[in-house]
């Protein structure tokens, strides 16, 4: 029987970047899954839980829960942000309510970020010769400490992709906002590891970070390009719009 999974698509890429989501939807297809979008999913409310307002986002977070609990299938999210709000946050939002917190624990028990399901769960994809010119690839803050996956997306990239440093890029949500400096800093360290790699292409896992960094090569004037895993897995690296 063919295992169905749910996409909870974020924000970003359901507002900003569907071309994301489309590739997403065409990789996990082509790992013999089925793909079921519930169209009644918001935000997961990790914005207004990371700027303090509590109530805000327990009523992101309900109705997330609500939508993704209809069905028992896996839950598969193409962000290690929005993944690492529904496996930890969610569980600290309901600490004190017990019912909730049940619920809450349910859905991070079956909640996975794209490329750890591919990799642990899923099998991997097939044989895959991807070409994508000399790309590197950026371990998302969320993705790599918050969930512990560093080697998933790099055994789905292959031997041929380089890995950046562990260093941030400096996006990190309302971060950028409130510390615009620092963020600006952090930013133009990681553009000079990117500019000394040789590399034309910049790949992660989560559209925050990547669309923090092709702002910044883009106002340099570089053509290097960012492109999320799921746009290389699909063999269409165009890059963000």
């Amino acid at each position: 029987m063919t295992q169905t999974v749910q996409l909870m698509a974020t924000c970003l890429i359901d507002s900003l970047f569907p071309e994301v989501g489309e590739a997403v939807i065409d990789v996990l297809r082509q790992a013999g899954l089925q793909v079921h979008f519930p169209r009644a999913q918001t935000c997961c409310g990790q914005p207004a839980f990371n700027a303090g307002f509590g109530p805000q986002a327990r009523a992101m977070a309900t109705r997330t829960i609500d939508v993704f609990s209809e069905s028992s299938d896996p839950v598969i999210v193409p962000s290690g942000s929005c993944a690492a709000m529904l496996r930890h946050g969610y569980l600290e939002l309901f600490r004190d309510s017990p019912a909730q917190l049940a619920r809450a624990q349910g859905l991070a028990d079956r909640t996975y970020e794209l490329s750890e399901y591919l990799v642990d769960i899923g099998g991997g994809l097939p044989s895959n010769s991807l070409s994508v010119g000399r790309a590197v690839y950026h371990p998302s803050c969320h993705l790599m400490r918050g969930l512990g996956v560093d080697r998933q997306p790099m055994a789905l990239l292959g031997a041929s992709v380089g890995r950046l440093s562990e260093e941030c890029c400096g996006f990190g949500g309302v971060f950028s906002v409130e510390q615009p400096e620092l963020s600006t800093e952090m930013l133009a360290r990681k553009l000079a590891e990117i500019f000394s790699s040789g590399a034309d292409i910049v790949v992660a896992g989560d559209v925050s970070c990547l669309m923090h960094i092709e702002g910044g090569l883009r106002k340099v004037g570089s053509a290097v390009r960012c492109a999320h895993l799921a746009q290389v897995l699909a063999g269409r690296p165009a890059g963000l719009r």
